[in-house]
């Protein structure tokens, strides 16, 4: 992580490459990661991470939750693993299988296995047939998907604390659904603030809309980064663990 950036991933989910490339080069003073999703990278292919990624040297995170059978998952994360992005998203509940080719095929790459999307809560699992509380499926994905070679994971801020207890300090807790105090939840149903999610032990907070949306993106971004250094210097300093 650049010195002094805040450990933050910006959801660069726009419009247009120009759009995000626009956007990247305003935050990147400011924060660790840009995020790169499904629909940007559909879009415009593989050039999208170098335009992004530019010259700064920012941490690209390549969030597209593959999730198919081992030998596909294998093929498509060999392919991405030539864009040198520092994180790539897989589905947890593909299974053992999946984790292991994702990180086998991409050894560069830190592999972060998806637990429970923060957009759905206990009614969504019940009616999906999968038991238990949104918690303890995140917790049990978690475990297998760390036995599984897993180096980070995708939970809401709420699981971070229990997460965290379960497979220790050395795997990078990466945490969607953090919406600074005032913003909209908008799509979102497991949300916290930056400062929250911080302090429940995310190592990597993924926000997008209210720095994006922003009047001033670059000025937003700031404004997070300057909450999370009054709430703890270190955070901007520290090392995520490694991958």
């Amino acid at each position: 992580m650049q010195h002094g950036s805040a450990p933050v991933a910006v959801a660069l989910d726009a419009p247009d490459l120009e759009c995000a490339a626009r956007w990247a080069g305003l935050v990147t003073p400011h924060v660790s990661t840009v995020k790169i999703g499904l629909e940007l990278y559909l879009r415009y292919g593989p050039d999208v991470v170098a335009t992004v990624r530019g010259a700064s040297g920012v941490r690209v995170f390549l969030d597209l939750k593959l999730l198919d059978i081992p030998a596909t998952v294998a093929a498509a994360a060999r392919a991405v693993a030539r864009l040198r992005p520092d994180y790539l998203t897989v589905h947890a509940s593909g299974g053992p299988g999946v984790i292991r080719a994702a990180v086998e095929a991409a050894p560069g790459t830190c592999v972060a296995a998806v637990t429970v999307l923060t957009s759905m809560g206990d009614g969504d699992l019940e009616t999906l047939g999968i038991p238990g509380s949104v918690s303890d499926v995140v917790r049990r994905l978690s475990v297998m998907a760390v036995a599984s070679g897993a180096r980070g994971l995708v939970c809401s801020p709420r699981e971070v604390a229990a997460v965290r207890a379960e497979v220790g300090p050395d795997i990078t807790l990466i945490t969607p659904g953090v919406r600074p105090a005032g913003s909209a939840v908008n799509d979102q149903a497991r949300v916290a603030t930056p400062e929250e999610a911080i302090r429940a032990g995310a190592d990597l907070l993924v926000i997008g809309r209210p720095i994006t949306g922003a009047a001033d993106p670059g000025a937003a971004a700031a404004t997070i980064a300057a909450s999370l250094r009054r709430l703890r210097p270190s955070s901007l300093s520290r090392p995520l663990p490694a991958c």
